[in-house]
C-alpha cells in the first residue's frame, strides 16, 4: 500500500485511551492505538499527534464543578500530558522514536513546543505528540490540533472518533441519520455538526486544511485513509456541497 499523504496530524481524544473503562487509561488500548500509528509510520508517513484529556479531566465537564474555568482548563492540560506520556511509552516499546512536546513548561516530561524543532523531529521520522493543548485556557484540543496542523504544514487532519464519519444526526439515536461521504466546512458550521469546535473548523477552512473524520476503533482504518481510501470516513474540505453515502 502506498500513502497519498506525506505528513499528517492525528487528533486523538482522551476517551480513545479509555477503552471500556469509565475513567482513566487502559494501557492495552494505548498499545492497540500505538500499533495502528506504527503501521502508518512504517509507510514513511510523518506523524504528529494531538491528544486530549477528557478521560481524566475536562474543564467544561461536570467534574470541574464550580471551579474557575481557566483553572479547570489548566488541569485539563495536565491530563493531556499524562496521556501523551502513556502514548509515548507505548510507541517506544514498539521501537518507534517519539518526542512529546508540551505547550506548558514541564521539562521533566516533555520538550517545550518550538515549531522549527517539531518540524525537524518529523523530518527525522520521529512521531511527535503534542500535549497541553494550545497552552491557553478556553481553547479546546481540537483548536490545538488545527493550530499545530497549520503550523507544521500537514496535508490533512485525521480526527479519530468512535463512528465511521459525519452523520446528519447522532446515528446511535436517530436510525434514519445519513452519513456524509464529503462535506464542506461551511456546511459543518451551518448544520452545527459537532465534530470539532467552531474555531477549529474555521481555522481549517481559512487555511484550506482537509479534515478526515473516521472510526479509529476499527483496526486498519487509518492505514486505508492514509493510502487514499476515503470511504472509511467523511472528508471535510472547501470543495463541493455535501454528498451522502449510497
Amino acid at each position: 500500500m502506498k500513502p497519498v499523504f506525506n505528513r499528517i496530524l492525528l487528533k486523538l481524544s482522551g476517551e480513545a485511551l479509555m477503552g471500556g473503562e469509565s475513567y482513566g487509561i487502559d494501557t492495552k488500548v494505548a498499545e492497540e492505538v500505538a500499533r495502528e500509528i506504527k503501521a502508518v509510520h512504517d509507510l514513511g508517513v510523518e506523524v504528529a499527534i494531538v491528544v486530549g484529556g477528557g478521560n481524566i479531566f475536562r474543564g467544561v465537564s461536570k467534574s470541574a464543578g464550580n471551579m474557575d474555568r481557566a483553572a479547570a482548563d489548566y488541569i485539563g492540560m495536565l491530563a493531556t500530558v499524562m496521556n501523551a506520556v502513556v502514548l509515548q511509552d507505548a510507541l517506544e516499546k514498539l521501537g518507534v522514536y517519539t518526542r512529546a512536546m508540551s505547550a506548558i513548561d514541564i521539562p521533566q516530561l516533555a520538550e517545550p513546543f518550538i515549531r522549527r524543532r517539531a518540524i525537524r523531529h518529523l523530518e527525522k521520522k520521529r512521531v511527535v505528540i503534542f500535549a497541553a493543548g494550545t497552552g491557553n485556557p478556553y481553547f479546546t484540543t481540537d483548536s490545538a490540533a488545527a493550530l499545530r496542523a497549520c503550523e507544521l504544514g500537514v496535508d490533512v487532519i485525521f480526527k479519530a472518533t468512535k463512528v465511521d464519519g459525519i452523520y446528519s444526526a447522532d446515528p446511535k439515536i436517530f436510525l434514519e441519520a445519513e452519513k456524509f461521504d464529503k462535506i464542506t466546512y461551511q456546511e459543518v458550521l451551518e448544520k452545527r455538526l459537532r465534530i470539532m469546535d467552531a474555531s477549529a473548523i474555521s481555522l481549517c477552512m481559512d487555511n484550506d486544511l482537509p479534515i478526515m473524520v473516521f472510526n479509529m476503533t476499527q483496526p486498519g482504518n487509518i492505514i486505508k485513509a492514509v493510502c487514499g481510501d476515503l470511504t472509511v470516513g467523511t472528508l471535510v474540505t472547501l470543495g463541493d456541497t455535501a454528498t451522502t453515502a449510497g
